[in-house]
């Protein structure tokens, strides 16, 4: 009964279109920035190294590399900061977590890619947003 007050509570703070990604995936999360009164976009390009969370508190982390530098960053997933994500190119990985990644340098760090047809991403995602709907109707319910 707990879980569903907070998912009653969360529904209102989750984004409705949120693209199809997984662990190893390369994304470009448009971040927005505040200076002073202005608002800007500001790009971080990267590789999906972990997703953890559900609902309204769900992160995921990217990671890139800088001027021979690992960067990380993580991203709430509803955040009203980030404008978009947009999935570049999918990674074939068979962990959950990509941190094994940290200790590897240059060419080592490269995935390699997943051919997936847009045909079937597209039937992956909209599985997935069939879940979140589910879920969605089941919370209505109460």
């Amino acid at each position: 009964m707990d879980q569903r007050l907070i998912d009653l509570v969360e529904r209102d703070c989750l984004k409705p279109e949120i693209p199809f990604f997984e662990v190893g995936d390369t994304v470009d999360v448009h971040c927005r920035i505040l200076e002073g009164d202005k608002e800007r976009i500001q790009i971080f390009s990267g590789i999906v190294i972990a997703r953890s969370g559900s609902g309204a508190r769900e992160m995921f982390t990217v990671r890139r590399i800088v001027q021979g530098e690992g960067v990380e960053r993580k991203f709430p997933l509803h955040s009203p900061r980030i404008a978009k994500i947009e999935v570049k190119r999918s990674g074939v990985v068979r962990r959950a977590k990509l941190y094994y990644l940290r200790e590897r340098v240059g060419k080592a760090v490269r995935l390699k890619e997943r051919r997936v047809d847009q045909a079937k991403r597209q039937k992956y995602a909209e599985k997935a947003q069939l879940k979140i709907q589910a879920r969605a109707k089941r919370l209505e319910e109460l």
